[in-house]
Order: structure tokens, then C-alpha cells, then sequence
């Protein structure tokens, strides 16, 4: 998952924790799996019925909102003193983006 390995780059690029960061990532995985299938499930059940190209448009976006969220919120955090991220955002996150 996209979300996944950008929250592992963002932890890795700040030097978030420690040797544990994969172990805590492998146990989010499933999870945050689950947690991004279950609307798709729900959007092919109920609107995927009447209108067949509204179901994947709105499962797009709300995915790609997703990720957004789960990037900034468990990839940035702000309370961790992140000497190498100033502002503990990662070099590579686009400005245009919120954090």
C-alpha cells in the first residue's frame, strides 16, 4: 500500500524511533488495509447499484483522501522532536500538500 511505504520513508527520513518502526508498520498493515477496503465495500454495495461510474470516482478520491490522512497523521508526528525534518515534515513531501 502507497500509504504504507510513504509513512515508512517519512519515519525513516526524520529518524522517527527506532529499529522498530518495520515491526510497527507490519502490524498497521492489515489494519489500515481493512480500514481502506471496507468503503469500497460499502460504495459497491449502495451507490455501485445505480450508478456504476459514480461507485469507483468517489472510491478514488476517498482513497486518495485516505492516504493523505494516514501520511500525515501517523507519518508526521508533530510531537515527536524531529532534529533532521524541520517542522517534522520529510524533504520529500510536496509543498503544496497540508501537513
Amino acid at each position: 500500500m502507497v500509504s504504507v511505504v510513504a509513512i515508512g520513508r517519512a519515519w525513516a527520513a526524520c529518524d522517527v524511533g527506532g529499529g522498530g518502526n518495520g515491526i510497527t508498520l507490519l502490524l498497521l498493515t492489515p489494519v489500515i488495509w481493512v480500514a481502506a477496503a471496507v468503503p469500497w465495500l460499502v460504495l459497491h454495495g449502495t451507490l455501485g447499484r445505480r450508478h456504476r461510474g459514480a461507485a469507483p470516482a468517489v472510491g478514488l478520491v476517498f482513497t486518495v483522501w485516505f492516504t493523505w490522512f494516514l501520511v500525515t497523521w501517523l507519518g508526521i508526528p508533530d510531537s515527536y522532536p524531529a532534529p533532521l525534518c524541520p517542522g517534522n515534515v520529510p524533504p520529500w513531501w510536496p509543498s503544496f500538500l497540508p501537513t
